[in-house]
């Protein structure tokens, strides 16, 4: 039971109980653990959608130092990717869609970097110094795979670092959707090192300001979800596998949310289903035994 302040980032039990089993088991070896790994997560998850650095926790949180220790661990040993991939397959079993993605839309987000940026560039087109998110999301707008790169790379150079990590997750994959930026050879490149279809999705030419465009709006809205982590309006990570982890923790606390609700919304129907199954039972024995009474 927390004795601490409560914040709106905190894991309440229903998720905990969702993410616990896919943390690792605390070794046998070694001193004692002194605190929580759900406290642990309470305060990655702090961090990243309120943007605060890892020296300004609140200090009813663990001591910084190690809080960054498991986070930049769990990004080692790849488990953020991996808790990513299983809360993706039971979000969209839960959603009644096949654990593994057919279809899948493709794009970039350049933001701009700190002066502690190890890598970073010059975007021309959207005119920023700094790096480019590269994320490749399903139908439903969850995380398949994000890659960051400096943002003088071209959106079809980074499409390629992109899928090429995919293959290994994704068995069903056939058809992508990108915009313009994508067009030209990379389409032969993705069907020929990959065996899938990329669809560009153009913007008419005489079409004035903001328009919804097919299957593009569901990557767009991904990047929404995503603005709303106050760490990932700037990149102010100085490795990009840790921005890349930082994406994968806004998308992890995101499907806990929504599987949290889907398991409430699941309860609710079986009890109404059990409470309409006894009002059924009630209303045939009174019908049984009504013509009894009367006669």
């Amino acid at each position: 039971m927390l004795t601490r302040k409560v914040y709106t980032t905190d894991l309440s039990d229903k998720e905990w109980q969702i993410i616990e089993p896919h943390l690792p088991k605390p070794k046998h070896v070694g001193r004692n653990i002194e605190y929580s790994r759900r406290e642990i997560l309470n305060a990655i998850f702090y961090l990243n959608r309120n943007g605060c650095t890892w020296r300004n926790l609140p200090g009813d949180f663990p001591p910084y130092e190690i809080v960054s220790y498991y986070y930049h661990a769990w990004r080692l040993c790849g488990l953020w990717q991996c808790i990513n991939e299983v809360l993706r397959t039971q979000l969209r079993k839960a959603e009644g869609r096949h654990p593994q993605p057919s279809a899948a839309c493709l794009d970039s987000q350049s933001v701009k970097t700190t002066e502690m940026a190890s890598e970073r560039g010059y975007d021309a087109g959207k005119r920023v110094k700094g790096r480019k998110r590269h994320i490749l999301v399903d139908t439903l707008g969850l995380l398949l795979i994000v890659v960051v790169h400096s943002a003088s790379i071209q959106d079809h150079d980074g499409a390629k670092l992109v899928l090429l990590r995919a293959p290994r997750h994704l068995t069903r994959l056939a058809r992508i959707w990108a915009d313009g930026a994508y067009a030209g050879e990379l389409i032969h490149w993705v069907k020929t090192t990959c065996q899938w279809i990329l669809t560009i999705v153009k913007r008419a030419d005489n079409e004035k300001g903001f328009q919804v465009l097919p299957r593009r709006w569901i990557v767009e809205r991904t990047f929404g979800w995503l603005n709303r982590s106050r760490r990932l309006a700037k990149d102010y990570e100085r490795l990009s596998e840790s921005s890349e982890a930082m994406v994968q923790v806004a998308m992890i606390r995101l499907m806990l949310t929504r599987l949290k609700r889907t398991c409430q919304d699941q309860q609710q129907r079986q009890q109404g289903q059990t409470s309409m199954s006894g009002e059924q039972g009630f209303v045939c024995f009174i019908r049984l035994i009504l013509p009894v009474k009367m006669g």
